[in-house]
């Protein structure tokens, strides 16, 4: 009875601390560990959305580049930044584990800041100023004005790749999937992780951007590289009571290992009972504080890979069935993966359009001139305010409804975000309709100007794009988490992370695309330099259409996706194995972090 009560005070889902010794739950993990990295979090937020909120803007304005082309310039950034997730997530797997990529990852997103801050404020690193209604005709950025910009730009890209998949992840792994009330804890960790970022983002849409509009650029950057700074040593403070998981190897080899296996024994006959697939004994991947998965019907094909034959000599021809269902569960994610790729497209527009309208629009409150970038405020505190009653009100309600933990499923939630975009879409084109109606009223469609509309016309737009995210992007972030294996949870934690990326590239294709094709033949353009004269209501009307044929898409998706099954149903028999596993760690060496 007492060793059993010992065994309870460690973790038992293979963390360590930073020594490599198994974790004493009331040491080190849980809500206190997390305090540093939500606390990392708010600056981090405040630090990358203190820049992409007002960027097309700094493209317009001070490096004089039309709409199109600002807007792509800004997709491909965000969209690099969230696409480097994957190396990010492949080095922390394989190779360092995720403390250690992250905390390199962190240095240099910090100099990529300090080199962005420098190129804003050092006047010979900007072109002159222009007060041209169009921009086309100021003066260009030099060569190397261009390359110091977008050289720090993307210095920032490649450290956010370290640090976005895992901070995280490092955060979940703070709770015992084994320990009930852990668990319980770990449901709302990515709920109250989505609060840590509204703070950052809220404070970036309203404080920075007016900063930015009306002081200067040089304050705008230098103080979210401040609070960055103060981030990465708050993260650092935090160390002794982290919770680590070990580098587990890389993903993507032992995922190609089981397709190369499969497609080399394609003709090999799959047995009825699966005890004869190959597998390791159960205390081999406990004492490695590793996790096995039975064998599942679902892709069966796969399974082929484990068959044993007389030429399974390698690795590349046989593996483990717990390394066979690893695989079937990323594969199994990414019809769902790919049906968040136009929702994330969407959001990319909050940053481009959708501020891009603000500047046409009187901007006048009293005395007080409000910057386009600070409607996405609306946006953050929208899902700031719908994630806390979310996790306080509504999920205790669905409960009792219910019985599930979460309240609804994770699909389910994700399902109603991606319904509230196509309300979203059909309000922007109806309001965009409204104000090219009063431009045209005005005689403002030729020469542009400013439209004599408030600009908080473009509320609602930002609001339900706010409550659509709450509903969203928690639940994907989550999701790709909680289904992804054990040993490959940074790399699912990349999945939920990519979609941003890969909505802005699609963004770019589509406004550059849509841009070119409506100009044929004489014709003016759904997006030009003078929105005044564009069809952005035609444009964000073919949103709404992609949008709802994508959720078709995502309910078939849906309705075949197979949960994975928990693995916190079989702690007993764990729990019981790893009696033998501590004595035998214990006082071994683990490789550093």
């Amino acid at each position: 009875m007492e060793e059993g009560r010992r065994v309870s005070e460690h973790a038992l889902d293979g963390a360590v601390d930073f020594k490599g010794k198994p974790v004493l739950k009331s040491k080190r993990g849980g809500w206190k560990a997390c305090y540093f990295l939500l606390v990392y979090e708010v600056f981090e937020r405040m630090n990358y959305y203190g820049i992409s909120s007002n960027l097309v803007l700094y493209l317009t304005k001070r490096l004089h580049q039309g709409t199109v082309t600002a807007s792509d310039n800004v997709n491909n950034w965000v969209g690099t930044n969230y696409m480097t997730t994957v190396l990010g997530a492949y080095i922390a797997d394989a190779h360092l584990g995720r403390y250690k990529t992250f905390v390199i990852a962190s240095v240099i997103y910090l100099l990529g800041m300090f080199l962005l801050t420098l190129s804003v404020s050092l006047p010979s690193l900007q072109p002159p100023e222009c007060h041209e209604m169009d921009v086309t005709k100021c003066k260009k950025a030099s060569t190397l004005q261009l390359g110091v910009f977008y050289g720090a730009l993307y210095i920032l890209a490649v450290g956010g790749g370290g640090t976005k998949p895992n901070i995280s992840t490092i955060g979940a792994d703070q709770f015992d999937d084994f320990d009930p009330k852990e668990k319980a804890h770990k449901l709302s960790f990515f709920n109250w992780w989505f609060c840590s970022i509204f703070i950052g983002t809220l404070f970036s849409f309203t404080v920075l951007a007016y900063i930015q509009d009306n002081v200067g650029w040089a304050l705008g950057y230098g103080i979210p590289t401040i609070g960055l700074s103060i981030g990465l040593i708050t993260f650092l403070a935090g160390t002794p009571l982290y919770r680590h998981k070990l580098a587990s190897g890389s993903s993507f080899t032992r995922i190609a290992k089981v397709m190369v296996a499969a497609l080399r024994k394609w003709n090999v006959t799959v047995p009825v009972d699966s005890t004869e697939l190959h597998e390791h004994d159960e205390q081999e991947y406990t004492n490695k504080g590793k996790f096995r998965i039975n064998s599942t019907s679902t892709l069966r094909c796969l399974n082929k890979a484990c068959v044993k034959t007389s030429s399974s000599t390698s690795e590349w021809m046989l593996c483990t069935v717990t390394q066979v269902e690893e695989t079937k569960q990323i594969l199994r994610m990414i019809p769902i993966w790919v049906a968040t790729f136009i929702p994330s497209t969407m959001l990319a527009q909050t940053n481009t359009l959708f501020v891009k309208q603000g500047v046409t629009l009187d901007r006048h409150i009293g005395r007080f001139n409000i910057p386009p970038a600070s409607l996405i405020a609306f946006t953050s505190f929208t899902m700031l305010v719908c994630v806390i009653l979310y996790d306080r009100v509504f999920v205790k309600i669905m409960q009792k409804l219910t019985k599930n933990p979460r309240g609804i499923t994770l699909l389910q939630r994700m399902g109603i975000g991606i319904t509230i975009h196509i309300v979203t879409m059909i309000v922007a084109s109806l309001t965009e309709m409204y104000r090219l109606k009063v431009a045209k009223e005005h005689g403002l469609v030729e020469n542009g100007g400013q439209v004599p509309l408030g600009i908080l016309i473009l509320a609602p737009q930002f609001i339900l794009m706010g409550l659509g995210e709450a509903f969203l992007e928690v639940s994907k972030i989550e999701f790709f988490y909680d289904q992804a294996p054990e040993s490959m949870k940074s790399l699912g934690t990349s999945y939920s992370i990519t979609t941003v990326g890969i909505g802005s590239f699609i963004s770019t294709f589509l406004l550059s695309t849509v841009s070119h094709i409506t100009q044929k033949h004489g014709h003016k353009g759904w997006i030009l330099n003078n929105l005044n004269a564009s069809h952005l209501d035609y444009y964000f009307a073919f949103f709404a259409v992609l949008n709802f044929l994508n959720f078709i898409f995502f309910m078939i998706a849906t309705k075949y996706f197979v949960y994975r099954a928990e693995i916190s149903d079989s702690i007993d028999v764990l729990a019981q194995e790893l009696k033998e596993k501590r004595a035998n760690v214990s006082n071994q060496a683990v490789p550093n972090y």
